[in-house]
């Protein structure tokens, strides 16, 4: 089910706006990561990139699970589906637009 909440949008497409949160959701779509795996690609604290989890987590692009003292981070796709509905409306504005400049194009326009 697809979730077209102008809130839930709202929070996606800001938990994706940032590249550190991208690239540590591109780690996640490899498989699960403790907190600590996914900071180590970037230099910055532990604390800064626990914020940058705990923002994909509220967006609920991600779930965390403490398993002792370890938290493990999987990623949650399924936000993401109305994001790429919501931008598939755009997708049909520029293929008009890129259709018609291709035309024009070839006409020597």
């Amino acid at each position: 089910m697809v979730n077209n909440n102008p809130d839930t949008l709202d929070a996606v497409f800001q938990a994706l706006a940032d590249p550190t949160r991208r690239a540590m959701l591109a780690l996640l779509a490899d498989g699960e990561r403790k907190v600590g795996e996914l900071a180590a690609p970037f230099s910055m604290s532990l604390a800064g990139a626990s914020k940058h989890i705990k923002a994909l987590e509220q967006a609920g692009l991600l779930t965390r699970e403490k398993q002792g003292r370890v938290h493990v981070c999987r990623l949650n796709a399924a936000p993401m589906a109305g994001a790429m509905d919501w931008l598939r409306h755009y997708q049909a504005f520029w293929n008009e637009r890129l259709d018609a400049l291709e035309q024009a194009l070839r006409r020597g326009d």
